[in-house]
């Protein structure tokens, strides 16, 4: 369950993008000032099966840059994630555009990972499933490119009232 504190990162079965997604974006808040330190990220995916292991090369991915997410196991994106998070961050305009036809009425803060790079940047997050490293790496890469400025986004939504 999530609370309003939350930000849930949203891919497709939920073992390779959005896990990736959440601990680094969970490691940059830790670096922040309240309240971005005591947000909380977690992972979901619009099409995956609970209980699944994360890939192996995301988790191999996110050891080179110190992070551990071997633990985790995917969980289906429901009503209540969605509801209860500060905000919920797609990886494709895919995920967003279903999340909208699940969940109506959508919630105003579903995001794309990386929506606020400049105009010219690809703003979505292509699929590693079934690649090689080096596909991962990119991916991982990707969400990294993309963290100042989805934190500074997530400022902008904790300092609203409640």
């Amino acid at each position: 369950m999530a609370k309003p504190g939350t930000v849930v990162a949203v891919c497709t079965a939920n073992i390779c993008r959005s896990p990736m997604a959440a601990a680094l974006l969970q490691h940059a808040l830790a670096a922040q000032p309240e309240p971005l330190r005591s947000l909380r990220v977690v992972s979901a995916g619009v099409a995956a099966r609970p209980g699944d292991l994360v890939s192996e090369n995301s988790v191999v991915a996110l050891r080179k840059v110190g992070l551990d997410i071997a633990g985790q196991r995917s969980q289906p994106l429901t009503r209540e994630l969605v509801e209860d998070a500060l905000a919920v961050i797609c990886m494709t305009e895919s995920h967003r555009a279903l999340i909208h036809l699940l969940f109506e009425p959508p919630s105003e803060n579903i995001r794309l990972f990386r929506e606020f790079l400049p105009a010219a940047a690809n703003k979505e997050v292509p699929d590693p499933y079934g690649g090689p490293l080096n596909r991962y790496e990119v991916c991982r890469d990707e969400l990294v490119e993309a963290l100042p400025s989805l934190v500074a986004f997530l400022k902008t939504l904790a300092a609203k009232p409640a």
